[in-house]
């Protein structure tokens, strides 16, 4: 008898899809975003940056719970998109677009990980520029390594990541609030707190890094056909996730802003020493052997998130793939293993070589603009039009006062993508870069629409297709 094709497991549980969803969020980000959160707000009123980070990732979250409750497959964004928009319609070029985005931003994503990591190792082990490209590059080929198994395994493995993630974070925490001095920690600079250009000016260049730290609570769409009981585990793990991390950042500001006086966090970027300010921060408190070892619970940290993220991100390809809408290698499945390893080796292969070639600051930037249109907001649009046409359509999951959340996750998107145009920084160098990213999305979309229309030409499908 012939054997079965082999296919997605449902093996991963709320906690489990959760543990993954907190992973891909944490990772190196908020380590070595801080200082520059700080330095951008100039102030203890940073804390609005990450709020702002946290709102905004509840009301895009709840766009994801109702989307990814109603559909649970492997693909999260490339499915949403196909049917929101109608997949002979012009769901299929959302979804290429999208697609044509991931091939970019997922291993961009993967490579800002692998580039932080090696930049917090320096706490460790000084090395120049070239060492820490060898660190960055090795540690993909390492992930790739981890990562070749099946989802069961993935799931148990993610908890005990998970574990030492919270377990570091809370360490900090305690730390901080146990030597909290109130006078550092709100010792506000005149007139910060007005509601001036220069205050949102200041919270939209902040917002790019505690955003970029928040993303990942939508990990589990990806994995959609890979969740038991999805309907309810989805829309859980993802407000678990939002919640439990919001806490976590709060308190870990605080906490350092408590300790180090925030003027130092701004002296220390502008030597670029900033990278380590946990491990400055510890150190002030317990010495260097505990500055050390909380530099090594970071650097762990940061595998942990990475690893939800190749698992994640290796799902989209494979889902287009699939559908006969991507190249078909990528649809390949482990036939004993049970996992789209073609797709997850070459997304790695790609992270490995631009790990190699690119900034931190840079790819973090390029990440988040890049997200914002097709995905984003494309998405928060697409449920409202969705839920107005069809309203016979059953729902496992609905936000709570919709339209609501979904219009306020397109203003807070459109107010990062646009910030740059309306509220340009004083450095003209900076504010040419900032236009650079946006004209860099906007011609990739543009290249994509092309792409697109030539495929869909020569195969004869929408808006091409022969109407009998």
């Amino acid at each position: 008898m012939a054997s079965e094709t082999p296919k997605l497991v449902r093996g991963l549980g709320l906690w489990q899809a959760s543990a993954i969803n907190m992973l891909d969020m944490v990772g190196i980000g908020p380590f070595v975003v801080i200082s520059s959160v700080v330095a951008v707000m100039n102030g203890p009123q940073c804390i609005i940056a990450w709020i702002f980070g946290a709102v905004l990732a509840v009301m895009d979250g709840s766009v994801w719970a109702e989307l990814g409750a109603a559909m649970p497959e492997a693909g999260g964004s490339y499915v949403f998109l196909n049917e929101i928009y109608g997949p002979k319609k012009l769901g299929s070029m959302f979804s290429f677009l999208f697609i044509w985005q991931t091939v970019i931003q997922a291993p961009l994503v993967i490579a800002s990980g692998c580039i932080g990591f090696a930049a917090y190792l320096k706490y460790l082990i000084p090395m120049d520029a070239m060492g820490q490209k060898m660190v960055s590059g090795g540690l993909v080929i390492l992930l790739s390594i981890i990562l070749y198994r099946k989802i069961t395994s993935v799931g148990k493995i993610s908890i005990f990541l998970w574990i030492i993630v919270l377990g570091t974070i809370l360490w900090i925490i305690y730390a901080g609030m146990t030597h909290f001095n109130a006078h550092l920690a709100f010792d506000y600079p005149p007139h910060r707190l007005e509601l001036s250009p220069l205050f949102f000016t200041g919270l939209g260049m902040a917002s790019v890094s505690t955003v970029y730290s928040y993303l990942g609570y939508y990990n589990v769409c990806h994995l959609g056909a890979e969740i038991k009981n999805p309907e309810k585990n989805i829309p859980r793990s993802i407000y678990i996730s939002i919640g439990g991390i919001t806490l976590l950042y709060l308190a870990m500001q605080m906490s350092v802003l408590g300790v180090v006086p925030w003027q130092k966090i701004v002296a220390l970027k502008q030597l670029q020493q900033s990278d380590f300010v946990i491990s400055i921060f510890m150190e002030q408190l317990y010495g260097t052997t505990a500055a050390k070892l909380v530099t090594i619970c970071i650097l762990c940290v940061a595998v942990g998130s990475l690893f939800a993220v190749i698992l994640g991100y290796s799902r989209i390809p494979y889902a287009a793939a699939k559908d006969g809408k991507f190249f078909s290698i990528f649809a390949k499945i482990h036939p004993t293993k049970n996992f789209p390893y073609i797709s997850q080796l070459i997304l790695c292969a790609t992270a490995f070589v631009f790990s190699l070639i690119f900034k931190l600051t840079d790819v973090i930037k390029a990440i988040i603009v890049m997200r914002i249109l097709v995905q984003f907001v494309g998405q928060a649009v697409g449920l409202i039009l969705l839920r107005m046409k069809d309203k016979k359509r059953y729902w496992p999951f609905k936000m709570k006062l919709f339209p609501i959340p979904a219009l306020l996750s397109i203003a807070g998107w459109m107010f990062m993508f646009l910030r740059p145009v309306f509220l340009p920084v004083a450095d003209s160098a900076q504010s040419a870069k900032d236009l650079w990213y946006i004209t860099g999305a906007v011609v990739i979309i543009a290249l994509g629409a092309v792409v697109f229309f030539i495929r869909a030409r020569s195969k004869r499908e929408w808006p091409f297709e022969i109407i009998p």
